[in-house]
């Protein structure tokens, strides 16, 4: 176990920083989720305004690092086309 003041300092906020991190990719998966059944319904309206929720989150984690910003344009693109191909 660190010692030093400083190690357990960068300890503790690793710690929370990873928390922090789960629970925004926890968000995504729901979010991701909750747009890809809205495209598979009947309501293009609701799907539009899901989507347009879900990438404004994925746009902040990947500024945030949480998600890479090549992870979160290939998130975007597949979930447009998606809407695309349903229309």
């Amino acid at each position: 176990m660190a010692t030093h003041a400083s190690a357990l300092k960068a300890h503790r906020q690793s710690l929370k920083n990873r928390e922090h991190n789960r629970q925004f990719r926890s968000r995504l998966r729901g979010a991701l989720k909750t747009v890809r059944t809205a495209i598979d319904g009947s309501d293009p309206g609701a799907a539009k305004t899901a989507l347009k929720e879900t990438i404004s989150l994925i746009d902040k984690m990947a500024s945030k690092g949480i998600i890479h910003r090549n992870a979160a344009s290939r998130y975007k693109s597949r979930l447009t086309t998606r809407l695309a191909a349903r229309a």
